[in-house]
């Protein structure tokens, strides 16, 4: 909705959307790796990733039981906290909007991740105002600056991904009522061959699903150990030992950059050097991002992390954030970044008159 040549990232993309452009006062989103969390912030709303199991997994079309989960997208704090409470399915879950305080910050140490920040200055510009914010609100900022995400952390998780989403597809396809015949990944990428083209297989292949169709089931050791080294890398050496060497309740960083390009040629193009929800999401730690400005006329949120079971701090934290950082101005549904006054006025050129074609010219393409 801030500009519409612009990806609202995914997957909960409609839900990003939709809560932004007021279509609705709240939305559910669903994650494995950023999805709730990209589409807030570059749709510049408040999502909530909860703790992995804290929220059913039940009729979530799958990709890893390992991080899937649903949560909340909503535009304050307060609604997110509101919803979960409804979305978790316990008696004795906590009234997580009974427990948001504008001095939760009081004596909060907060780790500030220096190399999730990025090298944009307009983000640079944002993320330090927001730790002003933070700061005045009464917490302790440490700067950590020797965190680098590991080597082949990406491979590993993928590897995991692959053999999860086969193997949990599998077994949500085989539970659907017997008149849908699409009840495997197998039947799946059979059913998109054997439709036209232009309908299933127009922008995408499906390459991916083949190469998760041939993986081995969860038993088989590639698996089990892709999984331990990718877990241990997010949680033990990641999130908990950040939290436990710094003496940090929280780790903070900017969410994502501003929105993308979209693009059916060459595909969509992800900056990845700005934010680390990657820690959280495979992880299964809790992951809030709240707006807290624009660049270049674009929402870009503020990432709050925690580890697991401390959905309600989190909760708190960017409530009380929320509750001193500027308003957020709404979309104005620009059409391109042209649209925005200066950006115009440094692209305005005279174009140029073409010559007239001679009687003789043969077009070429």
């Amino acid at each position: 909705p801030y500009m519409l040549s612009r990806s609202p990232c995914g997957s909960s993309s409609g839900s990003g959307a939709g809560v932004a452009a007021a279509l609705a006062a709240a939305a559910v989103g669903t994650e494995t790796n950023g999805s709730i969390i990209c589409p807030a912030s570059l749709n510049g709303i408040v999502g909530f990733k909860p703790t992995v199991k804290l929220v059913s997994q039940e009729r979530i079309v799958p990709i890893s039981s390992t991080q899937d989960t649903a949560g909340p997208m909503t535009r304050t704090v307060t609604d997110a906290a509101l919803m979960l409470r409804a979305m978790v399915d316990r008696p004795d879950a906590p009234d997580y909007a009974a427990e948001l305080r504008t001095d939760a910050l009081e004596g909060v140490r907060i780790g500030v991740l220096k190399s999730a920040v990025g090298s944009r200055g307009d983000v640079k510009a944002l993320f330090e105002a927001a730790l002003a914010v933070l700061k005045d609100a009464g917490a302790t900022l440490v700067e950590i600056e020797d965190y680098k995400r590991p080597k082949n952390v990406g491979e590993d998780e993928f590897k995991l991904l692959k053999a999860e989403f086969k193997a949990t597809l599998n077994a949500y396809l085989a539970d659907t009522p017997t008149t849908n015949t699409v009840r495997s990944l197998a039947d799946l990428i059979a059913f998109n061959e054997s439709q036209p083209a232009a309908r299933e297989l127009a922008l995408f292949g499906q390459e991916i699903l083949k190469m998760c169709e041939k993986e081995p089931d969860l038993s088989h050791p590639d698996y089990i150990s892709a999984r331990d080294r990718v877990l241990k890398a997010a949680r033990k050496d990641g999130i908990d030992r950040l939290l436990k060497a710094h003496d940090v309740q929280l780790l903070i960083s900017p969410s994502r950059g501003p929105a993308f390009l979209i693009d059916a040629v060459y595909g969509d193009h992800l900056p990845g050097s700005i934010g680390a929800g990657w820690m959280a999401a495979i992880a299964g730690y809790p992951h809030l991002s709240v707006p807290m400005g624009l660049a270049r006329g674009l929402p870009v949120g503020l990432s709050f992390m925690a580890t697991a079971g401390q959905d309600a701090a989190v909760l708190a934290a960017g409530f009380a954030y929320e509750q001193r950082r500027p308003a957020i101005p709404a979309p104005k549904y620009l059409p391109a970044a042209h649209a925005l006054p200066d950006v115009g006025a440094a692209m305005a050129r005279p174009s140029p008159v073409p010559p007239a074609p001679s009687a003789n010219a043969t077009e070429t393409r």
